[in-house]
């Protein structure tokens, strides 16, 4: 689309990178924070023109309606996130609202009034560094009755979602009320990748056919806690040791599968009592697994169990699901929408699957959803050192621009595929 001013693009997605900015680089707007709330209102300041609306739901998601011609009809919808890790980069979520926005200028500047109704949206909570679990706004859009277990959930000093939920309220007037939850006709995300696989292959925009299934474990291995210097090492019942050997044994398990899609990761671990002088008498550590496949997520997690419930050592052995979330895959009408637009614009590209969560996932479990990558530099993300080149940023502008219209246009009818 011509109208995509690549300066006025950048000018927006740099002032945006400021709420939360960190000297020294970086960004920490966390969901909800004074920083992100600042930040919507900055958003919302952008569009006041009388085919535009501002509207919040209950969980604090923040959506700008751009009127259709067929207004009636349910709305073509793109966006992101815009909060941040504790100390994030200045791209993640960030580009794909900035994205939006400049689609719905660049039709202005057009003069195009799609027949569909467009919504750009903000999803709250993405990150999950603030409020646990992660992408609670659109999970709960997805569906409402989750609303009511993340309401109570605090943040590390004690604030409520809901607390903070009612202060974003406040802190928007030029957002109205709106039920969660509702019809969609199509969602578009745009993306930084935060892997290597677009930048390593030359690829300025990825295709993104789905995101690969997970599932979480914590492991827990319960010993006899007892003095460091007085006890033999043939006496010991060392949880710490005993976790140690069990955390290399599965990870070599992964490892002999020679499968680059698998990804397998301990990401934390805890010590009891943590003393320097005294023998751990229990730990607990996590375990996220992913693939894009159901069938290899199955067969590993069987191997995860069997190798606990082998309890070797003298230590005992407890394994207690956290999560689990099948692959996602996207509907193939809206990958060839996208296709079509990237071809369009003329810049290499691939299609490829994404290793990480993203809002999306729960979109295409109500509506048929896509995403479209840019690359990311060096691979890195939830980092101040994430960048991407700017004619990749706005190749990707062009590329959503080009899609959302088609999809847009009531004429090309879509058939939901199954996920």
């Amino acid at each position: 689309m011509q109208q995509v001013n690549p300066a006025r693009f950048m000018d927006m997605l740099q002032r945006l990178a400021t709420f939360g900015a960190v000297p020294g680089g970086g960004v920490a707007r966390e969901a909800l924070t004074i920083s992100e709330l600042e930040a919507r209102r900055w958003l919302c300041s952008r569009f006041s023109a009388p085919h535009y609306r501002w509207y919040m739901d209950d969980a604090a998601n923040l959506f700008l309606r751009r009127a259709g011609l067929a207004d009636a009809l349910t709305p073509v919808m793109t966006g992101s996130h815009i909060d941040t890790q504790p100390v994030g980069g200045w791209l993640d979520g960030a580009y794909g609202v900035v994205a939006g926005m400049e689609l719905f200028l660049a039709l202005d500047d057009a003069g195009i009034r799609t027949q569909r109704p467009l919504e750009l949206v903000i999803w709250t909570n993405e990150e999950g560094s603030r409020f646990s679990p992660g992408a609670m706004g659109s999970s709960a859009f997805a569906d409402p009755t989750r609303l009511a277990d993340f309401l109570p959930v605090t943040d590390a000093g004690g604030e409520r979602f809901e607390q903070a939920r009612d202060a974003a309220r406040q802190a928007t007037p030029a957002a109205t009320s709106r039920a969660l939850g509702r019809p969609v006709h199509a969602y578009l995300e745009a993306h930084i990748e935060q892997g290597p696989v677009l930048e390593d292959g030359g690829f300025q925009l990825g295709i993104v056919t789905g995101i690969q299934g997970v599932r979480w474990f914590e492991i827990s291995v319960t010993g006899v806690s007892a003095h460091a210097g007085t006890t033999p090492l043939a006496a010991r019942h060392d949880a710490l040791m005993s976790a140690a050997q069990l955390i290399s044994r599965l990870g070599e398990m992964a490892a002999a599968r020679q499968d680059p899609a698998l990804r397998f990761t301990v990401g934390r671990l805890e010590v009891s009592p943590g003393s320097i002088n005294t023998i751990a008498d229990r730990v607990t550590f996590t375990i996220d697994l992913r693939h894009p496949e159901e069938a290899v997520l199955a067969e590993m997690e069987a191997l995860i169990r069997q190798t606990v419930e082998a309890k070797t050592g003298a230590c005992g052995y407890a394994l207690r699901s956290l999560m689990r979330r099948p692959p996602t895959r996207f509907d193939k009408a809206v990958i060839e929408t996208v296709a079509a637009a990237v071809s369009a614009t003329g810049a290499p590209a691939c299609r490829l699957g994404s290793g990480a969560f993203h809002d999306a996932m729960y979109l295409a479990d109500v509506c048929p959803t896509a995403m479209l990558f840019v690359p990311s530099h060096k691979g890195i993300s939830h980092n101040p050192a994430e960048d991407t080149a700017e004619a990749d940023l706005v190749a990707g502008v062009r590329a959503l621009a080009g899609a959302v219209i088609t999809l847009a246009t009531p004429a090309n009818a879509l058939q939901s595929t199954p996920n």
